[in-house]
């Protein structure tokens, strides 16, 4: 069944651009306007992310969002095919300070949120980075299609560790140096055990082990931003944060985090993953002593 499965999506990667993306823009009207998938999701994000908006001007971020993430399923079905010389011109990063730190002997800790398009700049990384890159996944349910992405994203070396074997695998994977890339934004497990605070107009819990884990490590933490400059095309700008995560307080880096996150969705916001449920978990007098923030909850009487 593997070989069937990828002998298709190989096939129906050597389309060129311009018919994947009017396949895109079909697949766009089926999903939005006939089938709608998500779109209670998505507004209800989009209305609690920016309640100063139009409803107008909400909905033409949805219709965009929606295009950017179809066009991220095609764009990594199109990288079974694409030859480096093109990926390389349609994902630019500049990691030179990110290897300064490397050869300092430092590991890296890399932070971003679910923006588009999360292959590319797993591609983008791994190519530059002069230390091994470790990427935690989710496993897809399909044994098939989990093993054709797993094959695609470990192509130019990176490391990848499913989320539910970190916990066994962390002391083999992080005995020599390395480099770790976090989708920092994941819903926890037990809002219980998350660090609350404010998330755009409404708080939100984020996970705790990246802050605790880059402390513990002492890693030099990068934030990195997603640009999508036109369709297809996209830039990743990395910020160094801290050197030193050991001197940050507990949670600081998480507020950092979380400035960071919002400055970068405002930026561009069709670009981020509406569609998950960011706001899955109501805040209540139960999770003040893991309340982190500067300022009280939003909206809110506790």
């Amino acid at each position: 069944m593997y070989h069937i499965v990828y002998a298709l999506l190989y096939l129906f990667s050597l389309l060129p651009f311009f018919i994947l993306y009017g396949i895109s823009d079909f697949v766009f009207f089926i999903i939005y306007s006939v089938a709608g998938y998500r779109k209670k999701i998505v507004f209800n994000n989009l209305e609690i992310a920016f309640p100063e908006m139009t409803i107008t001007q909400r909905e033409k971020i949805a219709r965009q969002f929606y295009k950017n993430l179809i066009d991220t399923f095609i764009e990594t079905i199109k990288l079974l095919s694409i030859s480096e010389a093109a990926f390389n011109k349609r994902a630019i990063v500049n990691l030179d300070e990110c290897n300064e730190l490397a050869k300092k002997g430092m590991n890296i800790q890399f932070q971003s949120g679910h923006q588009m398009n999360w292959e590319y700049v797993n591609w983008a990384v791994a190519k530059k980075i002069k230390i091994p890159f470790v990427g935690i996944y989710m496993k897809i349910t399909n044994k098939t299609v989990d093993k054709i992405f797993y094959n695609l994203r470990e192509k130019f070396g990176t490391v990848l560790v499913a989320a539910t074997e970190f916990r066994e695998r962390k002391h083999e994977i992080f005995k020599e140096q390395y480099s770790l890339a976090l989708a920092a934004d994941q819903n926890p497990g037990g809002p219980e055990y998350a660090y609350w605070l404010n998330f755009f107009s409404k708080p939100a819990p984020f996970v705790t082990g990246p802050d605790k884990g880059a402390r513990k490590s002492n890693s030099a933490v990068v934030f990195v931003k997603f640009i999508k400059t036109k369709r297809g095309y996209y830039r990743f700008e990395p910020t160094v944060i801290t050197e030193n995560a050991a001197l940050l307080a507990e949670a600081e880096l998480t507020l950092l985090y979380r400035d960071f996150l919002e400055a970068t969705i405002r930026e561009q916001p069709d670009n981020y993953l509406w569609s998950h449920r960011r706001w899955k978990w109501e805040y209540n007098s139960a999770f003040e002593k893991n309340w982190i923030d500067r300022v009280p909850p939003r909206g809110i009487n506790v």
